[in-house]
């Protein structure tokens, strides 16, 4: 898409933000018959750190019961390697060359933006960079349609009292983190109930000061002088009260119940498994029992410290799993399941910092997951992700499709499901997928990613078998790499000299597919 159309279609999206766009339900669909749709999107979890993706040593059993019931994706990718530029896309529709957020930026220009004494103080310095106002996102699109709308977790698209909060941005209730950098804690002084503030019995413990914090500071995340990292009393100080997972998931189910009886469109946005590294007890010492002793992760790549970080990391997982069980449980009582949509993914791939230890897991699955192949880079361990999706006597059970689909697509299939018109997006509807019609599905002629990371910066196109990818741009790089993933799914062997006139057509697309960044951060 040239410029000058993609400025015509944002002009025509904005209209229909405004507008509110003509969204009642196709002739013969009432309301009662249109499915909820629960949309559940993990954080930095990788294609291989569940089960049903060849994860051998963390137990998610009900996410795996999950895909026996429905269709496993192979191909599925996010819109970008991190969380609030992945979100944009999801939201949007429009993908990272087109989106409003292409970055985590944190706007450091308001002050002290990574302190958490400050940001307890002054909410101005919370969030992240918003979205415009009246920005078509999908809760927007499907309260138009006359679904109640839910977001329980991690939000990332604008800061308090902006435009870019949930409430104004499409959803009816919102309960969670409204900024990433408070969600580096799973122990915050305070959550976000919609609008306001709802300050929680935790005390304020900044989680990166594990190297920084002098050993006296009350707010400091590193062990006293002379502690024995392997002694588990040595972290008593760290102990608080309300787990935020526990206090997202209460909200969510009460979502649930509170409109069983009209449809509604939940997100589940959880910031696990992303570190910090903290998890219930209980599973924890499942995992210290399964894992034998460990050693102790005290803070050299940042965030919060751990006694057992593998057991730790497993921990969240599992824990999340069980949620997931119990959220299945809600809705078949209330008789829901039967008549519910329900999407399993991830917002990106494994990450490489915090104590995590992706290798160790394999998190990577099927592709590489250290430092350089995962999080917040276009390699296929960044960006391609698990996928789950069930809907009863819709789709197959037990199947499993490799058609290559993105964040992008799920507005429009979304709208296609309910028989509303779709705002213009760069997705394609992968109902035909969901409903074995492989016939009638639609592909991509190409799939388009930037990411400009001020320090790293990468551009990537999947088209077919063939995977080009441009790394460290900041540092200058235009060579590009490229990629015969039907041999090579590591990417580990170069083959762009092989193939001039693949390169040179990626690089045309590559030009093609990026507009200037409103936020003037891009590549």
């Amino acid at each position: 898409m040239g410029i000058k159309a993609y400025y015509i279609m944002k002009k025509a999206n904005f209209i229909l933000g405004i507008t509110a766009l003509s969204t009642m339900p196709a002739l013969g669909q009432t309301a009662s018959s249109r499915p909820n749709i629960v949309y559940i999107l993990m954080d930095d979890l990788g294609f291989g750190d569940i089960g049903c993706y060849g994860q051998e040593k963390i137990e998610t059993p009900h996410i795996d019961q999950l895909r026996q019931e429905g269709m496993r994706f192979t191909q599925h990718y996010t819109g970008s390697p991190v969380s609030a530029p992945a979100r944009c896309v999801l939201m949007t529709g429009m993908h990272s060359g087109h989106a409003q957020i292409r970055y985590n930026n944190e706007m450091a220009y308001r002050g002290a933006t990574n302190d958490h004494d400050s940001m307890f103080v002054h909410k101005e310095l919370e969030g992240q960079y918003p979205l415009k106002a009246n920005t078509m996102t999908i809760g927007r699109m499907m309260q138009n349609a006359g679904y109640t709308t839910g977001c329980f977790g991690k939000w990332g698209l604008g800061f308090p009292d902006s435009e870019g909060t949930p409430n104004k941005q499409g959803f009816n209730q919102f309960y969670g983190y409204n900024c990433q950098r408070q969600a580096h804690t799973y122990y915050p002084a305070f959550l976000y109930k919609n609008e306001e503030r709802v300050y929680l019995k935790n005390k304020v413990i900044n989680p990166h000061l594990a190297r920084l914090g002098k050993d006296e500071d009350p707010h400091t995340t590193k062990l006293d002088a002379g502690a024995d990292p392997r002694d588990e009393a040595a972290y008593a100080k760290f102990s608080q009260k309300e787990y935020a997972n526990d206090l997202i998931f209460d909200e969510l189910i009460s979502f649930v119940g509170q409109n069983r009886k009209k449809p509604f469109f939940l997100m589940w946005t959880t910031p696990l498994p992303h570190v910090s590294l903290q998890a219930p007890e209980r599973w924890v010492q499942h995992y210290v029992k399964k894992f034998g002793d460990e050693e102790p992760y005290t803070g050299k790549a940042g965030y919060g410290i751990c006694r057992y970080p593998h057991a730790t990391y497993a921990a969240m997982i599992s824990y999340f799993d069980e949620q997931v069980g119990k959220l299945i449980q809600k809705l078949k009582a209330e008789n829901l399941y039967d008549n519910t949509l329900i999407i399993f993914t991830s917002d990106n791939g494994p990450t490489f910092n915090g104590g995590s230890d992706s290798p160790w897991f394999n998190s990577g699955g099927w592709f590489k997951s250290e430092y350089g192949w995962g999080k917040c880079f276009l390699h296929e361990g960044g960006i391609r992700v698990p996928a789950v999706m069930v809907w009863k006597d819709k789709i197959k059970p037990g199947s499993e499709t490799d058609h290559i689909c993105c964040f992008q697509d799920v507005m429009p299939t979304l709208a296609e499901i309910i028989s509303v018109t779709c705002p213009p997006t760069d997705g394609i509807s992968f109902l035909p997928t969901l409903l074995g019609n492989k016939a009638g599905q639609k592909e991509h002629e190409y799939l388009y990613w930037e990411y400009p990371d001020p320090k790293i910066g990468n551009k990537a196109i999947r088209m077919g078998k063939w995977k080009g990818i441009i790394t460290n741009i900041r540092q200058g790089n235009t060579e590009m790499q490229l990629y015969d993933l039907d041999a090579d799914l590591r990417e580990e062997h170069d083959v762009a000299a092989q193939h001039p006139d693949i390169v040179a057509k990626f690089r045309q697309l590559m030009e093609e597919s990026s507009t200037p960044d409103p936020n003037r951060v891009g590549l």
